[in-house]
Parts: C-alpha cells; structure tokens; sequence
C-alpha cells in the first residue's frame, strides 16, 4: 500500500510545522541576501583598483633585466711618482755648481768633459754635427728653465739625438744687463752625464745667447 503524508493530529500541530517553514525560508532568503551583497562588494572592490591604476597591458618578456654596471674608475694618478721625479730634477742640478775649472776660457767659452778631446769642440763649433733638437728658455723662471732644460737633455739623450741646440739669451733684458740664464744653462749642462762637450753657437744659430751641445750616443 502507498504510504501516507504526515498526519496531524490537531490544528495546533499544523500551524506549529506552517511556522517552522517560513522560518527555514525566512533563513535561506537572508543567507542568500547576504551572499549577494558580499559578491557586489567584491566586484566594487575590483572595480575601484581598475580604475585606480588604469588600463594595463601583461610583460611580453618576463626574463630579468640586466642592470648596468658603472665604468670602472680611471687609475689614480701617480703623482708622488711625479713629485719625486722633479725633485730628482731640481736636486740632480745645482746652481751653485762651479764651473770654472771645467770650462775652457777661450773666446767662446766651451767645455768637453774628461777624457773627450778638443777636436770634439772643434768639430762641434764647425758645424760637424747637424742641430737635431732645440729649447728656448727666454723667458722661464730659474727653477722652470733647469727642470725644462733637464727634462729637454734626458728625453733627447733617450731618442738616441747627439747634437742639440740650448737657447738661453745673452740677458740683455735681465737685471744689470747680466746673463744670468746663460751662466746656469752652463752650470746645469755640466752637471748632466749625458752630455759629453757644449761650445757657443756660431753667429747664425744664435751666437752667446745659444749653445750647441753634444750629447753621449744614446739607444733609439
């Protein structure tokens, strides 16, 4: 036989199970109202940050960039090595260096240096050597003018010249008219090793305000 329904035995029971319903669907319809108001907060939540940060596109290379590096610094640069260096310069030629027992007193003044004969600064006052190089001090302060000259001799000796020209002036413009420069050009060019005689230049190639100088030979 089919079975049958729940029964009821009053009325009161009846309304009890009527009221028992509304309150189960009462309960579904807020549950469910409340999901939908959660679910609308979300999609304005999202909605917002859109519009916050604007449209956006997706990286097409996801692989890292590389940084770059900054250049190396240049090396420093040796300037004790280059103090020391001129003060070698300025120690290796003195000013108070006499000369007067080196120097030939003939009327030109030469010197050659012991062991080099006086055909040398013959030769060299003839014109023997060809003039390869030449300074001019016109115009340098003492301590400029002997570095200079120090400076002109060790390089010209290094690219193997022998004959070169120092321009010093007759010291017309210095005080009491003296040729100071020229008495210290000399006094430093003895002083130097590498050179082996010096005579004063003949008329044409500067005559007592130059001197030509003959160098030891050196390796080019």
């Amino acid at each position: 036989m089919p079975s049958k329904g729940p029964t009821f035995k009053t009325l009161a029971d009846l309304k009890g199970v009527q009221r028992q319903l509304a309150e189960q669907q009462e309960k579904a319809a807020a549950e469910a109202a409340a999901r939908a108001a959660q679910q609308k907060k979300k999609h304005a939540e999202q909605d917002l940050f859109a519009r916050a940060i604007g449209a956006t596109q997706p990286l097409r290379n996801h692989q890292k960039l590389a940084v770059p590096l900054a250049p190396e610094p240049p090396p420093p640069i040796p300037m004790q090595h280059q103090l020391d260096e001129q003060r070698v310069l300025r120690e290796a030629m003195s000013d108070e260096f006499d000369v007067s027992t080196l120097l030939d007193a003939d009327d030109a003044m030469s010197f050659r240096r012991p062991g080099i004969g006086t055909d040398v600064t013959r030769k060299l006052r003839g014109g023997e050597w060809s003039i390869q190089r030449e300074i001019d001090l016109h115009g340098m302060r003492s301590d400029e003018a002997r570095e200079a000259l120090s400076q002109f001799i060790r390089t010209s000796f290094k690219q193997g010249l022998r004959c070169v020209r120092v321009v010093h002036g007759k010291g017309l413009g210095s005080p009491g008219r003296q040729p100071v420069l020229k008495v210290k050009a000399q006094r430093w060019l003895i002083q130097k090793v590498e050179v082996l005689a010096f005579v004063q230049a003949r008329p044409a190639e500067g005559g007592a305000g130059a001197l030509l100088v003959l160098l030891a030979p050196g390796s080019r």
